[in-house]
């Protein structure tokens, strides 16, 4: 309330204080900034996974197995609450409070958010170790004869379980860094995991020792991002104090959002867990499925989790203020650029699966033949990874109007689509089908949200926007079928590799990057002339400010 006099009769009076205006950097330029530092954290993970692999193996071993299977059960949770899920309930309704009521009201509804999360993880942390022994017959069923995996796997899941409240945590504070426009600590924090898991892997000599202390160092690691996170949520200025958790009627509103988010956010994550189950039945399996899921969750994270996270907090801004025609730009950009960085990767991973593989992960007990195994899956998650991308990106348009039963709908749908497709696929063609059911399955939830949306009116592609995304998908064609007939040429290209004496590398492993920086560049170039995306494009989406009008997508 005012508690200025009135004014003098010739003096205007003052306009009232305005709230700040929300933070609207580039959508492209945000997201570029969480994807750099992700590209940084995947690799150190791909280093990190190439250690593992060749300390612990997969076919050969039983502590792969059970190492994987110790990673599965949390992570599964992990990625449901640390890749946006959560956020989608919480960023939303933060944000609210920061931009309407000011920083004190929105730290409020943070500690109550926190308080009540850490209750509800530990609580499911302790109950999950304590039934682990029971749990194991219902995650991997294929282990029941195997009594020494069986038990392996009990006890890695136990140590590695505590990583789950550290990450709900630290996904909290993330939202909280996201919401103040701040990117940077929220894509480093992942390295901390790698950066652990190296220290403690690497003088491994044993394989069940590395299995022991990788798996301790999941947990340790979980502590670290979670303080990382805190302390920069505390610099941004956010002051979340601990509270005691109690259900006020914003947190019950946030449990109705958050839920739903949750499960339809999780569904390819959900899928993936169904998938180890089944690939319980074959040894070495779980591994294959972990390397080919290195490599077609990359683009995944550093396209589709980037631009989902910078485009719900934009998204959600222009939906309140009623700005459809931002909220439309925004959505147009998303789709073009995540198509324009998914549709290439796709196309490399179907054109040389196995050669990736086996250039990057075969050494050590990873041997040739999980490499070829690990290559069937790759392909078939290659053509759906588009999918996988576009799941994050289309999300954000329901969950920025607080709508988070319909994409939740469309999961459940997804998940029990893959259920019946893999296990029908699995006992037909072998391993390869599990492959085959997650991406059929990500088609169809990606198909149904695009139909919802265009239905209600909150978003149609133009027939401009559908252009360009044919001429990306020209370009990426162009640079998978080059791709291809090099990968097919394997041993000449190798051999003039080798007799160029280059050192450090053998041949495959230069091979490998060769072909991928030259795919890049091919491609960059193909869809600059194909028009897919323009420089002007670019730089209109990277360089937009504060108040700045949005700067169209280049369309014709």
């Amino acid at each position: 309330m005012s508690t200025e006099s009135p004014p003098e009769p010739t003096v205007a009076p003052s306009p009232p204080p305005q709230p700040a205006a929300p933070r609207r950097g580039g959508m492209l330029r945000s997201s570029i900034i969480f994807s750099a530092l992700t590209l940084f954290s995947r690799v150190l993970g791909l280093v990190r996974d190439l250690v593992v692999t060749a300390k612990l193996g997969a076919s050969l071993t039983i502590a792969a197995d059970a190492y994987y299977t110790a990673l599965a059960f949390p992570n599964l949770f992990r990625r449901i609450f640390a890749e946006g899920a959560f956020a989608a309930a919480f960023v939303p309704g933060y944000a609210k409070r920061l931009e309407a009521d000011g920083e004190a009201v929105a730290n409020q509804y943070a500690a109550d958010a926190a308080a009540g999360l850490a209750v509800v993880t530990v609580v499911f942390t302790l109950a999950a170790q304590a039934a682990m022994p029971w749990l194991m017959y219902v995650i991997n069923p294929g282990y029941v004869d195997e009594p020494d995996k069986f038990r392996l796997a009990v006890i890695l899941t136990q140590i590695t379980m505590p990583y789950l409240p550290c990450m709900a945590i630290a996904a909290l504070f993330s939202g909280i860094l996201n919401a103040h426009g701040r990117f940077i600590v929220s894509g480093f924090y992942p390295t901390v995991l790698n950066v652990v898991m190296l220290a403690v892997v690497w003088p491994q000599k044993d394989a069940v020792t590395a299995a022991y202390a990788a798996s301790v160092g999941v947990g340790l690691a979980g502590v670290g991002q979670a303080a990382l996170v805190i302390w920069a949520a505390r610099k941004s200025g956010a002051r979340v104090r601990i509270v005691r958790p109690r259900l006020t009627p914003d947190m019950k509103a946030l449990v109705r959002r958050a839920i739903p988010a949750a499960i339809a956010n999780s569904a390819t994550q959900i899928n993936i867990f169904v998938s180890g189950i089944l690939a319980s039945q074959v040894a070495g399996a779980r591994v294959w499925l972990n390397v080919a899921d290195r490599l077609y969750q990359l683009p995944m994270s550093l396209v589709g989790v980037a631009i989902g996270i910078a485009l719900l907090p934009r998204l959600s801004q222009s939906v309140r203020r009623g700005d459809a025609a931002d909220a439309k730009l925004v959505m147009d950009q998303g789709l073009v650029f995540g198509l324009a960085l998914s549709l290439p990767a796709a196309a490399a991973l179907m054109a040389m699966p196995v050669y990736l593989i086996d250039g990057l992960f075969t050494r050590g007990a990873f041997v040739f033949a999980d490499a070829a195994a690990a290559g069937a899956l790759l392909f078939h998650y290659g053509w759906g990874t588009p999918a996988f991308v576009l799941q994050r990106i289309l999300q954000p348009a329901f969950f920025a109007r607080d709508d988070t039963r319909t994409p939740m709908r469309f999961a459940l749908i997804s998940v029990g689509v893959n259920i019946v497709a893999g296990v029908a696929l699995f006992f037909v063609i072998g391993v390869p089908g599990i492959a085959m059911a997650t991406s059929l399955a990500a088609w169809i939830a990606v198909i149904q949200m695009l139909v919802a949306l265009w239905r209600r009116g909150d978003y149609r592609p133009s027939p401009a926007v559908l252009s360009k995304i044919i001429r990306v998908a020209l370009a990426s064609l162009v640079m998978g079928g080059l791709l291809a007939v090099a990968a097919f040429n394997r041993a000449a290209f190798e051999a003039a590799i080798t007799a160029l004496g280059l050192p450090l590398l053998g041949a495959k492993e230069i091979g490998v990057l060769v072909l991928s920086m030259g795919g890049m560049a091919v491609y960059g170039l193909l869809v600059l002339v194909f028009g897919g995306v323009t420089r002007a494009e670019l730089r209109a989406a990277m360089t937009r400010r504060n108040g700045t009008p949005a700067a169209p997508v280049d369309l014709g």
